[in-house]
């Protein structure tokens, strides 16, 4: 079994995330850069997909060159080989956009399952799965916390959250998903593996490589456009409330709620 991961590199969620002063990107100097979270449960679910049927696991990504060290983390965790798409074009990209770089790559690959995570936690979109999906004409089942491979391969049965339930979902193979928290518990990169990461394939393309025109990608490419960027509201100073009982603790934050917040 063949298959496919697609990987985002993200902001650390712990980074504070400053506005860049044209008011519509973001201050990357100081950043941290990490492996999206969502695609950590898309990389450990390809790795136990291999190690149960065999096969080879690619990591493919779309960005500049600090995006080999999140590829290099996937193959450290035991992948095969990764592909970094690195062109200045692609910079601005919307998720048709990046689908349409990550559908040129993998179009020529023999795979029989796409996994990507559910949605990048920076920009939340959510959309690139299912976008890559329908460029490449194959199924595609989204947010999965569990994943049932037929022992022919020719089909998967994937289970996802619903509310008061979970629904079960069976399509055949090549097929896409896209990964929820819950479908695993990624493991960590091992020394050995850290070491043998070094030495494994990764290649580099550009558009060019893959035939696809600079205005399809890119801002020029893009239909969704960032207007503005702005921070939050401060959240307003909490209140203690007062009493010498908790009795009198509850009185007083019903008093509270209903004359100063008036939500009661």
């Amino acid at each position: 079994m063949n298959i496919v991961v697609c990987l985002k590199q993200v902001p650390d969620t712990e980074t504070q995330i400053r506005i860049a002063p044209d008011g519509k990107s973001i201050v990357t100097d100081t950043i941290k850069w990490v492996m999206n979270p969502y695609d950590e449960y898309a990389v450990e679910e390809a790795l136990r997909l291999k190690e149960k049927f065999g096969g080879e696991v690619t990591i493919i990504a779309v960005g500049p060159k600090r995006v080999t060290e999140s590829i290099r983390t996937a193959l450290a965790m035991g992948a095969d080989r990764g592909i970094l798409v690195d062109d200045p074009s692609v910079a601005g990209s919307d998720s048709l956009g990046t689908a349409r770089v990550l559908e040129a790559v993998i179009k020529d690959l023999d795979y029989d399952i796409i996994l990507c995570g559910k949605q990048g936690v920076d920009d939340d979109y959510g959309l690139v799965g299912s976008t890559l999906a329908e460029l490449l004409g194959i199924p595609q089942i989204s947010v999965v916390i569990k994943i049932e491979v037929s022992e022919d391969v020719s089909t998967v049965r994937a289970h996802r959250e619903v509310e008061g339930g979970t629904l079960v979902i069976e399509a055949p193979l090549p097929a896409l998903m896209t990964a929820q928290k819950g479908l695993n518990e990624p493991r960590y990169a091992s020394l050995p593996g850290i070491m043998k990461a070094k030495k494994k394939p990764l290649d580099m393309k550009t558009i060019a490589d893959l035939g696809l025109d600079a205005s399809q990608v890119g801002e020029s490419g893009a239909k969704i456009k960032i207007m503005q960027i702005t921070p939050p509201e401060e959240r307003k100073a909490g209140k203690i409330v007062e009493g010498e009982t908790p009795q009198e603790k509850a009185v007083n934050l019903a008093r509270s709620l209903h004359e100063e917040a008036k939500v009661i």
